[in-house]
């Protein structure tokens, strides 16, 4: 099946065939998904990330290809205090802002686009903290910024110190993430000053490896390699993400040289896969996991033995089994097992029907109807929601309970699912951000996440005060010992149905060169290459 890309020519459309048109290199992603918007610090989503923080836009510090550590970015050194709580950046020098058909920069990256990075997200009275109705800086909430940081000061124009009302030992690897996105203070003047400010979530523009072309909604994004980039000019000329949200017709696109890589493959093509000797595929452990997510604030569910009596109705193999075909393993944690401070000693909850009975009819709990969210999207820790929720559907009947399975299109699905009236069960999951367990912990199950990514709705002050003592103790012994507290606090309270960790498989081209997979979940293009 030959995939319409609209907008984008015929010419191009043989590029992407691998034809060298006027030499340029065109290369093709089969993305997953579309975009919420292109402005990183509004949004969650790795679909998101990966079509604007991953291409459009840089951050202070940057994570090591292929690891989780750390390194010099926008920022090219730091100092920290001895308390911990002043850390100060010197920024690298020279580097440019992307110039589009709808901007020209007139001046280089400096602390002024730092400053009002950060402080965007964190003051409510800053002009551009509500400039997108109905959206809200969920990741820098989530994660508590706007009370950790108690500013942020340009020192100079190439020094940026942020000073932090406590100690907090992830802080590096936090401003390393999509949501810390740094953008030009400058082009969003220009917007404020012609009334357009809506426009910095539709037309991008950072210091990154790409410079956004055009989108066409659900269809296609077009990005061109960004030559002034800070790292080094990508290899390749133009970078496409033909949005093909079904795994099957991606597998075709790969196959047939529409595209040259694509994410979250159906777990039974996988080995075809690896027999073409067009492709080859990777795969790693994925730090990552799924769940299932009660509202806690809503009955029957805020009461812990209904939640752990379902917890006991789901058959957690026969899902790894039909969805990922042995490709996952079943969840126990919240953290992936990859993950350090993982509690191994946590015994799972067993698959016992006749006790999730008895358990529903001693919390009397009877004729219960509830809706399972199922996600419309394949994400590297659910390739087929549905499917899933079709098992769960079928266990939860026979214990009584009746399940009624429903979906939304994928923005509004994560937009609808942090409503704290929601109700029934959500199937999402996570893959880490930065390789901390507070990036699993605190920003999925903490107090301050509710409404946000806490879709459990869950604040347990026991859980909460061990995760936040953790935030702030450097010793990472110590936080080991206050991690593997709070799981099992987690594992006591239900509030998800922890449901698998699996392997992350990136099928590609043979002709691909120079992708390195990450296990933070992000596909980055910067480095790839095409050959012939």
């Amino acid at each position: 099946m030959r995939y319409k890309f609209g907008i984008i020519a015929a010419a191009l459309l043989s590029a992407t065939c691998f034809a060298n048109v006027a030499s340029a290199k065109t290369f093709v992603y089969c993305s997953e998904g579309s975009p919420e918007g292109f402005d990183p610090g509004l949004y969650t989503a790795g679909t998101t990330f990966d079509a604007a923080a991953h291409t459009v836009y840089s951050r202070l510090l940057e994570f090591e290809k292929g690891t989780t550590k750390p390194i010099p970015g926008l920022a090219e050194s730091w100092e920290v205090s001895k308390d911990g709580k002043e850390y100060t950046f010197k920024l690298r020098p020279g580097v440019k802002f992307q110039t589009t058909d709808f901007f020209t920069p007139t001046r280089d990256l400096n602390a002024d686009d730092v400053v009002f990075s950060i402080e965007r997200q964190i003051k409510t009275d800053n002009p551009w903290h509500q400039y997108v109705p109905g959206t809200s800086w969920e990741y820098a909430a989530g994660m508590g910024f706007p009370e950790l940081i108690k500013s942020v000061e340009k020192v100079d124009d190439t020094t940026v110190k942020f000073t932090l009302n406590r100690p907090e030992a992830p802080f590096l690897a936090n401003l390393a993430m999509p949501f810390a996105s740094i953008v030009s203070k400058e082009y969003t003047d220009k917007l404020a000053a012609e009334g357009k400010q809506a426009e910095l979530n539709q037309k991008p523009v950072g210091t990154g490896p790409f410079t956004f072309v055009g989108y066409q909604q659900d269809a296609v994004i077009r990005y061109k390699a960004n030559k002034d980039y800070w790292g080094g000019a990508p290899k390749i000329d133009d970078l496409v993400f033909a949005i093909t949200t079904d795994a099957a017709v991606r597998y075709q696109k790969l196959k047939a040289g529409e595209c040259h890589l694509m994410p979250y493959p159906n777990a039974a093509d996988v080995q075809s896969m690896k027999s073409d000797s067009n492709l080859k595929v990777m795969e790693q452990e994925g730090l990552n996991v799924a769940y299932l997510a009660y509202n806690t604030t809503q009955a029957p569910f805020d009461k812990v033995e209904v939640r752990k009596a379902l917890n006991k109705a789901i058959n957690k193999k026969a899902i790894v089994d039909a969805v990922f075909q042995g490709m996952a393993t079943p969840a126990k944690n919240p953290l992936p097992p990859t993950m350090w401070s993982y509690n191994d000693k946590i015994e799972d909850d067993t698959y016992d029907l006749d006790a999730a009975k008895k358990m529903l009819a001693d919390a009397g709990v009877k004729d219960l109807s509830m809706k399972v969210w199922a996600m419309p999207v394949s994400r590297p820790y659910m390739l087929n929601a549905r499917r899933a929720a079709e098992i769960i559907q079928d266990d939860f009947a026979k214990i009584g309970v009746k399940v009624e399975i429903v979906s939304y299109e994928w923005a509004e699905y994560l937009d609808r699912s942090k409503a704290k009236d929601r109700d029934g069960a959500v199937m999402l999951g996570w893959t880490g951000d930065n390789g901390d367990p507070d990036n699993f912990l605190d920003t999925l199950l903490g107090c301050e996440a509710v409404g946000g990514n806490n879709r459990a709705q869950w604040c347990n002050k026991e859980f909460n005060d061990l995760v936040k003592k953790a935030k702030v103790t450097t010793d990472q012994a110590e936080r080991t010992k206050l991690y593997e507290e709070a799981q099992v606090v987690f594992k006591k309270e239900a509030p998800w149905a922890t449901l698998d960790h699996s392997l992350s498989i990136v099928p590609m081209r043979k002709e691909v060169t120079g992708f390195v997979q990450s296990p933070l979940g992000d596909f980055t293009f910067e480095n790839v290459d095409i050959t012939e």
